[in-house]
């Protein structure tokens, strides 16, 4: 038998109601399950989990999601989503390539520092699912292309070596990144993830050779 919950909802599918409460409960829903995902692994958490930590029905879930693996699907492209609006406006605010560079980082590390269980989820879970490597392959592609556009922004303008093999730069810019991230959260967040974002960048430009 239908819960009173699902049963109101499908006698009001296709009406204006049920897409602002589609949209409420959506977020609702994928932002519980950040929360239950990183708490307790991907594979460990279950629908019912998720459900509770919504304040809604098991059988409400799949209104929306076909079942846990697209509810985590749905989460990377939402969040990915939103936080690659912020990374483009980030960079398109700067004046040349090492700005456009420090925005990135900066903002790269602070979306991740503002949202702990997606840190997570990326970092921890994420590169161990097979079902959505394809995914992450999308996204990483999306970030190197940005970091390419950059570096050869500043090898224009002098800032930046000529010599420079542009596919291993971007991508050991990326690499580290993704590194101090994931110290971060095998510390728990226990220090200023944004307050590396200078001295990446630094160490990006001026490299470890003294003079």
């Amino acid at each position: 038998m239908l819960d009173n919950e699902l049963l109101f909802i499908l006698l009001r599918k296709g009406g204006k109601g049920l897409q602002k409460n589609k949209s409420e409960k959506y977020h609702k829903i994928l932002t519980s399950a950040g929360d239950v995902f990183a708490r307790f692994g991907f594979y460990k958490a279950t629908i019912s989990q998720i459900a509770s930590r919504a304040g809604v029905a098991d059988g409400t879930l799949y209104l929306y999601f076909k079942n846990k693996d697209d509810i985590l699907y749905q989460f990377i492209n939402y969040k990915t989503g939103v936080v690659f609006e912020k990374m483009n406006t980030a960079v398109a605010s700067g004046k040349n390539a090492e700005e456009k560079l420090r925005n990135l980082i900066h903002c790269h590390l602070q979306e991740f520092q503002n949202d702990k269980n997606m840190a997570v989820i990326f970092q921890s879970e994420v590169r161990y699912l097979r079902d959505i490597q394809s995914q992450i392959k999308d996204i990483s592609k999306m970030y190197l292309d940005l970091l390419s556009e950059i570096i050869e922004q500043g090898q224009i303008e002098g800032s930046m070596r000529q010599d420079l093999f542009v596919g291993l730069v971007k991508r050991f810019i990326l690499g580290a990144v993704e590194g101090v991230i994931s110290t971060w959260v095998s510390a728990d967040g226990r220090y200023d993830l944004v307050a590396m974002a200078d001295p990446l960048v630094d160490l990006y430009l001026n490299g470890v050779k003294g003079e």
